[in-house]
């Protein structure tokens, strides 16, 4: 099979998936990758330009169909604080680091690292382990399933 498209999560049916590929973080970025489904087939992602897959996206078959794009579940923290004030300060620190967040309504999510696990906690957060699909924010500057284009200076001293 091969897949040459994007669906991008919520613009199409998901019930009408003939398969689904499990892909983690690391791997949801791409242009060109051979995938396993959970069926049990090959499927050939073939893209002009390297995406970012999100959980719910789906990939269109040259030969009809779409196969869903599942976030495969990784080793997490779950990142809370007793009000907003100290969870906008720890997110304020994690993007300070670059890291990949995925926000939710009252928690961060990040990549489990027992060295930011004991930062969030001097900060005043609670950190739980768990194991969950990890779909963080994109960032500024990129697209989901679109070109990603860069921001420029014209000034001398940008990024310095």
């Amino acid at each position: 099979m091969r897949a040459t498209e994007i669906l991008p999560a919520g613009s199409w049916n998901a019930a009408d998936a003939t398969d689904t590929v499990r892909i983690d973080f690391d791997r949801r970025h791409r242009r060109r990758i051979l995938l396993a489904t959970e069926a049990g087939a090959e499927l050939l992602l073939d893209l002009p330009q390297a995406v970012r897959l999100r959980d719910g996206d789906g990939l269109v078959l040259e030969t009809g169909g779409v196969v869903a794009v599942a976030a495969r579940p990784e080793a997490l923290l779950e990142i809370h604080a007793h009000d907003t004030d100290a969870l906008v300060r720890i997110a304020w620190h994690l993007g300070n680091r670059h890291l990949p967040v995925q926000l939710m309504e009252e928690a961060i999510r990040i990549r489990a690292d027992h060295v930011i696990a004991e930062m969030v906690e001097i900060l005043g957060g609670h950190v739980h382990p768990i194991e969950a699909a990890f779909d963080p924010e994109p960032g500024a500057y990129a697209g989901s399933a679109t070109p990603h284009h860069h921001h420029h200076h014209d000034d001398d001293d940008a990024h310095s």
